[in-house]
């Protein structure tokens, strides 16, 4: 399964075309309002500012499996999102990442391992799942990775298009 064969909503309900991210790499990171890490939406949309025009999409999906710490609405997670951070990558429907109920999307990428060799379940909120442009996992960075870190940017900047 690639990145482009998952249905998912976005946040307002409405189908969320992954299609139109193929040929694109794309930051796939499970996010929380309420979370000690939360301030790294502002690296995220740092990314997305710095590297969308070349190619790089970061996709928000929020999930409540945390200590409750995504506890919102789809209003409210927007809201909070837009005027707290300026986000301005596209956001999916709250989701689970881990569990019986995982949605299909993290099942595939929980399937990759992080630098350390490490597959599984996902640690915390804000943890990041790379995807190249043909659509499958090049790299997995566990939550305490800041977006903007040497490690996320190099490997970004190997899985932009050329």
């Amino acid at each position: 399964m690639t990145l482009q064969d998952a249905k998912i909503a976005a946040l307002d309900g409405s189908p969320l075309d992954l299609e139109a991210l193929r040929g694109r790499a794309v930051l796939v990171v499970n996010v929380a309002s309420k979370c000690g890490l939360t301030p790294q939406y502002t690296g995220l949309e740092e990314l997305q500012q710095r590297y969308g025009d070349r190619g790089l999409t970061v996709l928000g999906v929020p999930c409540n499996q945390f200590r409750g710490q995504e506890p919102g609405t789809a209003e409210e997670i927007q809201s909070f999102c837009s005027t707290t951070y300026g986000v301005t990558f596209p956001m999916t429907e709250k989701v689970d990442v881990n569990g019986p109920d995982r949605h299909p999307l993290y099942e595939e990428l929980t399937a990759t391992a992080d630098a350390e060799g490490t597959a599984g379940d996902v640690q915390w909120n804000f943890e990041k799942f790379l995807i190249g442009t043909d659509g499958t996992v090049v790299h997995r960075f566990r939550p305490r990775t800041e977006p903007t870190s040497d490690e996320v940017v190099q490997g970004i900047e190997a899985a932009l298009p050329r």
